[in-house]
């Protein structure tokens, strides 16, 4: 691995804010010897007694950030759960201190080219899934980012090509990106406990193609496309494709993936299930084409995918009723899809458990469409009552103190046919260390009724 930083010429550095991220920080700055401290302003940070063990002479506060050890730096690494709104980062950025994140870093010792993808929903099974590819396709692919392994573990200069997923957060600090390939899958309000209005937040996703060699755009979201510059793209659609845009087409009464006027492969041909995630093995198509992967490769592994964990996960039938986890969807816009994607457009509906932390967001959207595609929802969590302030009062709206009386009410209601989905539309640290836990517990509380 090529060293890009010299430790005699290296700014001082602190990395703020530890967990995973910080870690990998702190591990890659120290083996190339430079100067760093660290800091988090909780007491007890997630990866804390590693970086001790790990990294004894390394200095690291904990607690209230300390004024005199942001002086001292001269340089900042600033992990994506701290806000660039904090005083002591808004006073070295007006003082001219560097202030960039882990991904910025990589950005500048990178040597393969990178494939960026970011967007409100889908982005971790779209990386995934296009990281497949590749490897289907023999390249030596490094897939991380905003899940997985941190970027500046994935450094390696073997690797051929670089499938990243990246959060607003993320892009936030990022200056230098050059993509191969970048994305917005789509954009709905995220993130508004953070960010001061909904433009911020889709301002920090544009970054994402700024000096792109190719963009791809999502033609369903005109908003999300608006926001590539590039006058050449690749688009995708879930309607009828246009020139050479990937999209979906009705051939002898069967859904089929095309890319412009070829048929690619039968939708029935994908395990994925759900129509939001037919759109991200198309997205996934277009990206891998406008990076040169190869067509076959590329549709030998999606056949194969079977999505991810707490994403739309199918869980268990019992007496003609589905049941699904979506844990993963945190925000209002992945509700909407998954409850569109897993619409059978019959009389059967949906009983929705949702609910958590809303981080700020409107449910506007979903009150919007939750009468036509749901029977029930049943909600839990320390918003609960905001969520069954702002939707129609004539819906069937049930509270849970947790998740097994919300699977006991979800289970009384739906009729065979129906879906039972978890899919919360809120992050989910008031009840639970994660939204994995809690998918997990959804899951513990649904074989329970197999028993």
């Amino acid at each position: 691995m090529a060293i890009t930083e010299d430790n005699m010429e290296a700014p001082r550095t602190l990395v703020v804010g530890l967990g995973v991220t910080g870690l990998s920080c702190v591990r890659y700055l120290c083996a190339r010897g430079v100067s760093v401290e660290a800091c988090d302003s909780r007491d007890i940070p997630p990866g804390l007694a590693q970086l001790k063990s790990d990294y004894p002479n390394v200095v690291v506060a904990t607690g209230d950030f300390n004024a005199e050890q942001f002086a001292r730096a001269e340089r900042l690494i600033v992990s994506p759960g701290v806000p660039l709104t904090e005083s002591v980062i808004r006073d070295a950025m007006e003082a001219g201190v560097e202030v960039i994140g882990d991904i910025e870093l990589f950005i500048r010792e990178a040597k393969a080219p990178i494939i960026a993808i970011t967007g409100s929903n889908g982005k971790s099974t779209v990386t995934t899934l296009l990281g497949e590819m590749a490897k289907v396709a023999g390249k030596g692919v490094a897939v991380g980012g905003n899940l997985g392994i941190p970027v500046l573990d994935l450094l390696d200069d073997t690797a051929e090509l670089y499938v990243l997923e990246l959060s607003s957060f993320q892009l936030e600090l990022v200056h230098s990106l050059r993509a191969e390939v970048a994305v917005v899958l789509n954009l709905s309000a995220d993130h508004m406990d953070r960010y001061d209005s909904y433009a911020d937040y889709v301002a920090a996703k544009a970054v994402v193609y700024a000096k792109a060699k190719n963009a791809v755009v999502n033609c369903d979201d005109a908003d999300a496309a608006a926001l590539a510059e590039e006058e050449e793209v690749i688009g995708f659609t879930t309607a009828e494709p246009s020139g050479g845009d990937f999209g979906l087409r009705s051939i002898n009464g069967e859904s089929w993936l095309c890319h412009g006027a070829e048929a690619l492969l039968p939708v029935s041909g994908l395990r994925i299930v759900g129509q939001h995630n037919v759109a991200n093995v198309l997205a996934a198509l277009a990206l891998g084409h406008a990076a040169g992967l190869p067509m076959q490769a590329m549709l030998d592994a999606a056949k194969q995918f079977p999505g991810l964990p707490h994403r739309t996960q199918f869980v268990a039938e019992i007496n003609g009723v589905s049941w699904y986890n979506d844990s993963k969807g945190t925000n209002v816009g992945a509700v909407v899809s998954a409850l569109q994607g897993l619409d059978r457009n019959d009389a059967s509906r949906t009983v929705l458990i949702a609910g958590g932390d809303c981080k700020g967001a409107s449910f506007n959207e979903l009150a919007e469409m939750a009468p036509a595609y749901t029977r029930a929802l049943v909600l839990i969590g320390r918003d609960a009552q905001q969520i069954a302030d702002a939707l129609p009062a004539q819906l069937n709206i049930q509270n849970a103190g947790d998740m097994a009386e919300a699977v006991a009410a979800a289970s009384a209601v739906a009729l065979p046919g129906d879906r039972v989905l978890l899919s919360p539309a809120c992050a989910s640290f008031d009840m639970f260390k994660n939204y994995i836990e809690r998918g997990e517990v959804f899951m513990a509380e649904v074989g329970r009724l197999l028993q």
